[in-house]
């Protein structure tokens, strides 16, 4: 079997090639089945997803079973400035992955994100409720997911949400430096949704695509809590000398709405190949003590 990785270099991308190199992650060992596949991880300076022409001419060459889509235009308030860059990468490069894996024969894993919901709400969204991006993230970011379902009848959507790990810009990353910097944060408290440990999510990403459970998914850390919890656990775990204060949205100005309420609910997950997302706090001391270790 051959696996082709987009957004190789990113953070998803990196940590999905370390649980491979490692054949296991913290929540266990990998399928046996994954043991002799070839794997190929590529970034933007290899491939140029949002060029059909030359997507179709690198998926015929390598001939991918299966191909996992973790390239994105991911800056919420970059997107906010530069509509057609983002409208390229999320909605025109997952479409072209998806034609030439149709083409090819191939399955398409395409990663997505809890922005392409309104952000209204008490209950977590499951793979059911009917998307409403507000940012131009989020609505480029379903019109990938839209794409992917109509040129490529193998499809999966991993939908995921407050992504950390060892890789690239994060939240934890984040707090964990201006904590030992500054002494003091302030964090928004009017914003909840479920913090992911990018290992967790690469680990049911490689369950996902050993099957033919084609859909969509919701694939994040169990539980719920706002950035400012969020943020008092990181502190707390790292055993940083830092106070965190609450503070509102409409104290900080940024280009995107962020989303009140993004929480999503591991619904199909539980419906087939299961449900191993830890905790989300269980998985945050586990990367803390990675991290200080």
């Amino acid at each position: 079997m051959k696996l082709l990785i987009t957004g190789g270099k990113g953070q998803l991308g990196c940590q999905l090639k370390s649980i491979i190199e490692r054949n296991s992650s913290d929540i266990g060992n990998l399928d046996q089945r994954l043991k002799d596949c070839e794997f190929k991880f590529i970034d933007y300076d290899e491939l140029d997803i949002t060029n059909l022409e030359e997507v179709n001419n690198y998926v015929q060459i390598f001939q991918p079973d299966v191909i996992i889509n973790c390239a994105a235009y991911t800056n919420v308030d970059g997107c906010e400035n530069d509509k057609d860059a983002a409208f390229k990468v999320n909605a025109i490069g997952a479409r072209n992955l998806a034609i030439a894996c149709e083409k090819n024969g191939a399955k398409i894993l395409q990663v997505s994100t809890d922005y392409v919901f309104n952000g209204e709400g008490s209950v977590p969204f499951t793979e059911y409720d009917a998307p409403q991006p507000v940012s131009v993230y989020g609505k480029t970011k379903h019109i990938g997911e839209l794409y992917i379902r109509e040129n490529c009848r193998r499809n999966f959507i991993v939908r995921t949400s407050w992504l950390y790990g060892e890789w690239g810009n994060n939240f934890v990353l984040t707090i964990l430096k201006a904590a030992k910097e500054k002494g003091h944060l302030d964090v928004v408290d009017d914003q909840r949704g479920n913090p992911t440990y990018a290992e967790d999510l690469a680990h049911h990403i490689l369950k996902i695509i050993l099957t033919d459970e084609y859909g969509i998914y919701h694939c994040t850390g169990n539980g719920e809590c706002s950035w400012y919890d969020f943020a008092c656990k990181i502190v707390e775990y790292s055993e940083i000398g830092c106070s965190v204060a609450r503070v509102t949205s409409d104290r900080i100005n940024r280009a995107a709405k962020r989303p009140s309420y993004s929480s999503l609910d591991n619904m199909m997950l539980r419906a087939t190949v299961g449900d191993e997302m830890r905790p989300w706090v269980e998985a945050l001391k586990s990367f803390i003590k990675k991290v200080n270790s």
